[in-house]
């Protein structure tokens, strides 16, 4: 099974994007993770406007694992996943782009400040189920537990990460997309929920996990500082990938002006040359 993962070293591509004709736009069609969303349409923005404007983006975000789908089948060129390779992603080649921290977020009425993995796993198998059980929450009422479908990358990962590759309980309502998972918590006192960095918004609580908080200084893989970091990837295929995606890419990761972009969206720039 031909998988690949680039790492540090930038990819030597500059001078390769299929030139446009006079007045033309190329447009390159990408899929997948929602989680990194709004940071990619964020590098899209300014690639577009400010660095090839005979660039056009379209992005599907149907969920990481189904982008990685679209790339296998040839209806996308590229695309965002939240979570490390696995077998069944033959033929496609995985490149980190930026970092980002799955956060647990609870509703504002809710007092618990921190939560341990242990109690995350036993929360999303159906283990506990009343907030009577966990210490801090000032709740004795039932435990929501929200999380994403299996079409999403932070499903995955939130699997193999904090579940030990076991199944998520039957009272887990599983959304398509962070901002429906958010949105259920801000509505909902008794809800616990998993969401990337750049779905933090206002009405939610994040809370530590292992007495790390889910913010951009703890947001480290190597070494791991925030339980929850992750890298984000963009996804090409391995035969034949599109030089003008290539190109985006090696931008995306080394600019000093995409990394901007990246902190501003709401990612933690790795790999990003400074001013």
């Amino acid at each position: 099974m031909r998988i690949k993962t680039l790492a540090i070293t930038a990819l030597a591509l500059v001078g390769l994007a299929v030139p446009a004709s006079a007045g033309a736009k190329t447009t390159l069609i990408g899929s997948g993770s929602v989680a990194a969303q709004p940071v990619l349409q964020a590098l899209f923005k300014t690639y577009e406007t400010q660095v090839n404007k005979n660039i056009k983006f379209t992005y599907t975000a149907d969920g990481g694992n189904a982008g990685i789908k679209d790339v296998q089948n040839g209806t996308s060129q590229f695309a965002g996943q939240a979570r490390t390779p696995l077998p069944s992603d033959a033929g496609t080649t995985y490149i980190k782009l930026y970092l980002d921290g799955l956060c647990i977020d609870v509703n504002p009425k809710n007092k618990l400040t921190n939560i341990s993995i242990q109690n995350l796993h036993d929360i999303y198998r159906g283990i506990l189920t009343s907030w009577s059980q966990i210490g801090g929450s000032g709740l004795e009422t039932t435990i929501d537990p929200v999380g994403r479908d299996t079409n999403g990358g932070p499903y995955t990962f939130f699997l193999q990460s904090v579940l030990n590759n076991e199944p998520p309980a039957s009272n887990v309502n599983a959304l398509t997309a962070d901002g429906l998972v958010v949105n259920a918590v801000k509505q909902d006192p008794n809800a616990i929920g998993y969401a990337g960095l750049a779905w933090q918004k206002k009405g939610l609580k994040p809370v530590k996990v292992e007495g790390k908080t889910c913010e951009a200084k703890n947001i480290s893989v190597e070494p791991l500082k925030y339980p929850l970091s992750r890298y984000i990837f963009i996804v090409l295929p391995t035969e034949n990938p599109s030089p003008a995606v290539q190109k985006f890419v090696d931008w995306a990761r080394t600019s000093p002006l995409a990394g901007e972009t990246i902190n501003k969206a709401g990612g933690v720039a790795a790999f990003n040359k400074k001013k």
